[in-house]
């Protein structure tokens, strides 16, 4: 399987949680520069809501995306 950690030259938000056991791991990375990385459930979905609210799709919101 390929390395799914985002990057700068290719952005998105990557989360990881091996089992129900475990904490969620998540990395965030967007074409504006911002990074983020979240450990533990409840840190992770604020991630991904913050990335998804303010970042990543919503930089082409007012750009007729």
């Amino acid at each position: 399987m390929s390395d799914l950690t985002p990057t700068p030259d290719s952005p998105g938000v990557h989360v990881s949680k091996p089992s129900a056991s475990t904490p969620a791991h998540a990395s965030a990375v967007c074409h504006c520069g911002a990074s983020a990385t979240a450990t533990g459930d409840a840190q992770v979905q604020a991630l991904v809501e913050g990335y998804s609210a303010n970042h990543g799709p919503a930089h082409g919101m007012g750009r007729g995306r």
